[in-house]
């Protein structure tokens, strides 16, 4: 399962990881924000930079043998890097909190390199940087997208603005353009996290995960599985979208016994709890 999960600041989109299994969740920390979850036992890893995003995402879904020997995600990044994350067949389910941060990474790394400046005048070029940052970008997540076997969850803020007509409009918080509008098309669910208030006064945290729905949130569901709104749990969306032979949390389906396979043969089971990220 791939899915992207939205919400305002604040709403708890950190804390969902509660509702997974500490020993079979891979946290990926890019806001290096995770006090609401700082007692929960979740492994986790504190990107530093964009390289290290590059390597981490590598390192979890393996190369990609299409990819040319200097191209990121190639086989030869992967064996530069050291291989599969030590620990990784042990995991069920990724979440990378969040790609709003992550895009910011991106964005920083992709205006400093020298195709993002003017020959002509030696000024940064903003056009330039954006495609750039895109392309890393959408390269970097199809890729995480890839890894077999495992659920992919990427959380996002989400941001709402009201123009001068009284207009509410809802959008993922990363940037540039091209990002936010095609993120949604490479997950297999979009869910917005909210506060929705059913006419009572009493507003109740929910996952809105089709579209189109009363508020305008932006949400997918490629499964068809999913009701309109659903409780705020990781743990319970799982179960109810994969069935007990594909479902990554719980159970062991043909894809994941492959993947566990090649992992084996290329690293041994260490302990990896709580590692900074700061590079291979």
């Amino acid at each position: 399962m791939h899915a992207l999960i939205a919400g305002p600041y604040g709403v708890g989109k950190t804390s969902l990881v509660r509702k997974l299994n500490p020993l079979t969740t891979l946290f990926i920390d890019a806001e290096d924000g995770g006090l609401a979850i700082d007692d929960v036992p979740v492994p986790h890893i504190r990107p530093k930079t964009w390289p290290n995003m590059r390597d981490l995402a590598v390192r979890i879904a393996g190369p990609n043998p299409s990819f040319g020997k200097n191209e990121p995600y190639s086989q030869e990044h992967f064996d530069r890097v050291g291989g599969y994350l030590p620990g990784i067949e042990k995991v069920r389910t990724v979440v990378l909190d969040s790609m709003t941060e992550t895009s910011r990474l991106c964005f920083r790394h992709s205006s400093a390199q020298p195709e993002t400046f003017s020959e002509r005048t030696g000024k940064p070029d903003l056009r330039s940087a954006y495609g750039l940052h895109a392309r890393e970008l959408l390269l970097m997540s199809r890729h995480l997208q890839s890894a077999s076997g495992l659920n992919i969850i990427l959380t996002c803020t989400l941001e709402t603005t009201v123009d001068d007509f009284g207009r509410i409009t809802h959008q993922l918080q990363m940037e540039g353009q091209r990002v936010p509008r095609e993120i949604p098309g490479i997950v297999d669910l979009v869910i917005t996290m909210a506060s929705i208030d059913f006419g009572d006064g009493k507003p109740v945290r929910a996952f809105v995960c089709t579209s189109p729905n009363p508020w305008n949130y932006p949400a997918k569901d490629r499964s068809g599985r999913l009701d309109q709104i659903e409780p705020p749990d990781l743990g319970k969306l799982i179960t109810k979208i994969l069935p007990p032979v594909a479902n990554h949390g719980e159970g062991e389906g043909y894809g994941r016994e492959q993947r566990n396979k090649l992992v084996r043969s290329h690293v041994q089971s260490v302990d990896w709890m709580h590692e900074d990220f700061g590079g291979l």
